[in-house]
């Protein structure tokens, strides 16, 4: 008679949900940290290069964050279009094929020849992911088991910082030695290998049942439904917030870090963006902590982190700065990985539309104070940008009064 040890667990029953430590859950991790990794990778590339295309176009540096905005801003849109007909739909296939897709048009977008036309292609790029951010959520809800649900999110959530980062580092370095238009095709390429590892890794789906599509009134019906339920509102708000201060914050970092005393080079600015290997650490330990000690005291942890090296970075001496861009990182993804898997926790039912509410409000924030972020920058520089994210991050403190402990 076998013995079914911890290393050799019993197999998954139909609809039983995946535990952590088995042969399924590393594949599923694996397949979507490869997700998080190329969606996030090819969102957030373009920020390197907000210095590149003020001269390249001779735009603004608010509006060389539109190549930014757009993107987030028509990825919102899309996450909640997903979220009424991806039922319909294999998450699988809704997922690689939005992979693909903006991959593809992020090839496109470095042979754009126009800043229109460039402008266009990352609003197109936004609209193809938002098959991603959604359906990923929802699909880790369905699988994964709910004792293990906040380690699953923030492996994902770490896939997404590590393609964050790696978007960045690469386009910088990349571009020093070469052309930005090289350095997108590159990240085009990395983009559409991570789609093919995706589709070989992820095991077919069994806690989902495809549904008809449901009419739009029913759609309003259960995202009410989800606006009602105590705790999501505020987690949704805090999704709008914390991204958006992000956001804000590493927009502009690099005008100023470019200017005088510092006149770093493109290359050496994309180096600081290194922190976020920390942040995709931060997400995971944030995740099971969570897990363990409840998610308000983790979301106070975050954004308290954050506030705090959002104050260093007014201090002139660059390794100040760099330590408290550092905190910045930590403090959003502690935050986000805890926020977006108490979403799935607390939602009763129809996960998927609460997922698709949280990452409606988190890219509307990028988009929203992305935009403000460029008014602040243009009225006086650094010191007014801080003190707008530091408001922001204060009344996302409170907000966290309104979400259960648990």
């Amino acid at each position: 008679m076998t013995v079914l040890s911890p290393a050799h667990p019993a197999p998954r029953l139909p609809g039983e949900p995946v535990r952590r430590g088995t042969p399924e859950y590393r594949r599923i991790g694996a397949a979507l940290f490869l997700t998080g990794f190329s969606a996030f990778s090819l969102v957030y590339c373009v920020q390197p290069l907000l210095t590149e295309f003020t001269r390249a176009f001779h735009v603004t540096p608010a509006q060389s964050a539109l190549s930014m905005s757009l993107t987030t801003g028509c990825l919102a849109l899309s996450i909640l279009i997903m979220s009424a007909v991806a039922d319909s739909f294999s998450r699988r296939r809704v997922m690689l094929t939005s992979l693909l897709a903006a991959a593809l048009l992020n090839g496109l977008a470095a042979l754009a020849p126009t800043w229109t036309l460039l402008l266009l292609c990352r609003a197109l790029e936004g609209l193809a992911l938002g098959g991603v951010p959604a359906v990923a959520m929802a699909y880790l809800a369905e699988e994964i088991h709910p004792r293990d649900l906040g380690a699953a999110m923030g492996q994902y959530v770490g896939g997404t910082a590590f393609g964050g980062m790696m978007g960045r580092v690469c386009i910088g370095l990349l571009s020093d030695v070469t052309s930005w238009h090289a350095a997108l095709l590159v990240m085009a390429g990395a983009g559409l290998l991570s789609a093919a590892g995706f589709a070989l890794l992820l095991p077919p789906s069994r806690g989902f049942k495809p549904r008809p599509a449901a009419p739009a009134r029913e759609h309003l019906r259960r995202w009410a439904a989800h606006l009602r339920t105590p705790g999501l509102g505020a987690l949704f708000t805090l999704g709008f917030l914390n991204l958006g201060v992000m956001v804000a914050a590493f927009n502009y970092l690099g005008f100023r870090l470019h200017a005088p005393p510092y006149a770093l080079s493109a290359a050496a600015i994309s180096l600081i963006f290194l922190t976020y290997l920390l942040g995709s650490a931060a997400s995971g330990w944030g995740g099971r902590t969570a897990d363990r000690r409840g998610r308000r005291p983790l979301l106070t942890t975050g954004l308290t982190v954050s506030s705090v090296g959002l104050a260093l970075t007014l201090l002139p001496p660059l390794p100040v700065i760099i330590v408290g861009i550092t905190l910045i990182t930590v403090g959003f993804f502690i935050t986000h990985a805890v926020a977006s898997s108490s979403v799935g926790q607390l939602a009763r039912r129809d996960k998927g539309h609460a997922s698709a509410l949280y990452l409606l409000a988190y890219y509307a924030g990028s988009s929203v104070i992305g935009v403000l972020g460029g008014l602040a920058w243009a009225a006086g520089g650094w010191p007014p940008l801080v003190a707008l994210c530091a408001a922001l991050l204060g009344l996302g403190l409170t907000l966290t009064r309104q979400i259960p402990r648990g």
